[in-house]
C-alpha cells in the first residue's frame, strides 16, 4: 500500500531557515573575511560548516520518503502493465492521442 509523504512544515521550514542561514553566514564572511583573524575565521568556518551538515541532514530526511514513495508507485505501475497489458497499451494510445490533439491545435 503506498503511504503518504510525511512532508512536515516544520521539517520544510527547518530546512529553509538552514539554507538562509547558510546562505547569510556565507554572505557575512565574504563581506568580513579581510578582517576575520585566524580564530575568528575558524569559527565562522565551523559555523558555516554546521549549519550547512544540518540542511543537507534535513534535506536527506526529506527526500527518502519521496524516493520510497516513486520505488512504490514505479512497482504499482510495472505490475499493472503486465498484469493488463492491453489495458497499458490502451491507455498509452489515448494518452498519445490526446497530446498529439493537443500539441496540433497550437
Amino acid at each position: 500500500m503506498i503511504q503518504s509523504i510525511p512532508t512536515k512544515s516544520s521539517t520544510r521550514d527547518k530546512l529553509l531557515d538552514d539554507l538562509r542561514t547558510v546562505i547569510s553566514d556565507a554572505e557575512q564572511w565574504v563581506r568580513q573575511s579581510g578582517q576575520l583573524t585566524g580564530d575568528e575565521l575558524l569559527a565562522a568556518r565551523d559555523k558555516m560548516e554546521r549549519t550547512l551538515r544540518n540542511a543537507k541532514d534535513d534535506l536527506v530526511r526529506l527526500s527518502e520518503p519521496v524516493v520510497e514513495k516513486t520505488k512504490e508507485a514505479a512497482k504499482a505501475t510495472d505490475d499493472f502493465v503486465h498484469e493488463n497489458p492491453w489495458k497499458a497499451v490502451g491507455i498509452g494510445a489515448a494518452v498519445g492521442l490526446v497530446v498529439g490533439l493537443l500539441i496540433a491545435r497550437k
